[in-house]
């Protein structure tokens, strides 16, 4: 290998691959029933909000913690559905959404936003007008919970979440909120981040905003 320039490319797996895949493996043995978007939900929301001089597109999910990610408290699920609704919203045809799914596929109409694909994140490119968008959380932490929210907003983005507080019992699983997002400044090209924090004692599930705008 050449070193005169002071580094030289490598290429091959990244490490980072196999050490996830060893924890993913531990967390499916501990929790047999979670579906993958259950299972990567937990792994990036158990850590928290990065204090580091950087920001989301630079640390992705961040640091690995796999005890915290046996025990994240809420995920953020999601199914072949809710995949194939995304396909829809992306402006796929139907027959190419047919042929990836093996099912007949009937978009509806209008088609769904982009935006409310269930992920744990949220990321908003062209933010001019106001949007609204759901997510959904499963408790899979102690039965009885009530989770309440703390906001971090974006430098120049205004949020508002209904509702501010999650009440979870032996009959109530699964809870909906709606995130509305709009800006308090003129458009620009600059990304700004921010955080939304579903909170319960001695657990954290957390969300982050990655949002734009631009020109």
């Amino acid at each position: 290998m050449n070193y005169e320039n002071g580094f030289t490319a490598m290429s091959g797996t990244s490490m980072a691959a196999p050490a996830v895949a060893g924890v993913v493996a531990l967390l499916k043995a501990v929790h047999p029933d979670w579906s993958p978007a259950m299972l990567k939900s937990a792994l990036i929301t158990s850590e928290g909000l990065s204090r580091k001089l950087a920001d989301p597109f630079d640390f992705g999910g961040g640091l690995v913690n796999p005890d915290k990610a046996a025990n994240p408290g809420l995920v953020y699920d999601a199914d072949v559905q809710d995949y194939i609704r995304f396909l829809c919203a992306s402006n796929y045809d139907e027959m190419s959404i047919t042929k990836i799914s093996k099912q007949t596929i009937k978009c509806p109409s209008p088609r769904p936003s982009m935006l409310d694909l269930n992920l744990l994140s949220i990321t908003i490119p062209f933010l001019k007008e106001d949007v609204t968008l759901t997510r959904t959380v499963t408790n899979v932490g102690p039965v009885n919970s009530v989770y309440k929210l703390i906001l971090q907003p974006p430098m120049g983005v205004k949020i508002s979440v209904t509702p501010k507080r999650l009440v979870f019992n032996s009959r109530v699983k699964k809870l909906s909120y709606q995130v509305t997002v709009s800006t308090t400044h003129k458009a620009n090209s600059i990304y700004y981040f921010g955080g939304l924090i579903w909170t319960v004692a001695f657990t954290t599930s957390v969300s982050h905003y990655l949002s734009g705008h631009r020109c």
